[in-house]
């Protein structure tokens, strides 16, 4: 059972349409949580248990990678997106629940269904990396950590060091690339 989260994740990618970053789905919702970017409205929306908020003003430019961390507090109903160390307002979203059930994350796909029903037209393509998931929101100093590179505590639910995944489809691992210096 997830109460409240914290997920944050690295893309870099050169689409100019509207595409998917995170869903997460259980057997009653596949939308339980779920980050989409709208192309055409340019913002970046964040969906709860079905209930939409939506992000304006993210200076989301191609061919950059770009660090998105997403809170939810489920006793207070707020969704704040942190978007490359800058936070955006909190907005009311739904309190007083939690997701429940068996988890499946995707990344780069929304889920219609629990675990599939895909839509070829709102997949991601580029790069992701880093990608961690925690039962808790983390501090505006551990976020910034997050995105500076620093030292932060990897997730608890999901942590990219030590991710089991399955490939579907076209993937390719590789190491991550280091700006040099």
């Amino acid at each position: 059972m997830i109460v409240s989260f914290c997920d944050a994740y690295r893309s870099f990618t050169d689409l100019k349409r509207d595409h998917v970053l995170f869903s997460l789905a259980t057997a009653s919702n596949s939308n339980e949580f779920l980050i989409f970017w709208d192309e055409a409205n340019k913002e970046l929306e964040s969906h709860v248990r079905e209930r939409k908020t939506e992000y304006r003003g993210m200076d989301y430019k191609p061919n950059m990678w770009h660090s998105i961390c997403t809170t939810w507090d489920s006793e207070s109903g707020l969704v704040q997106v942190w978007f490359d160390g800058r936070p955006s307002i909190k907005k009311f979203s739904i309190s007083g629940s939690t997701i429940r059930g068996t988890p499946i994350i995707v990344l780069g796909q929304e889920q219609d269904a629990h675990g599939g029903g895909f839509d070829i037209n709102q997949s991601f393509v580029g790069m992701m990396s880093d990608v961690h998931m925690w039962h808790y929101i983390l501090s505006p100093c551990e976020i910034q950590n997050y995105v500076d590179h620093l030292n932060f505590t990897p997730g608890d639910v999901i942590n990219w060091s030590a991710l089991e995944y399955q490939i579907v489809d076209k993937v390719l691992i590789e190491k991550k690339f280091e700006t040099c210096h």
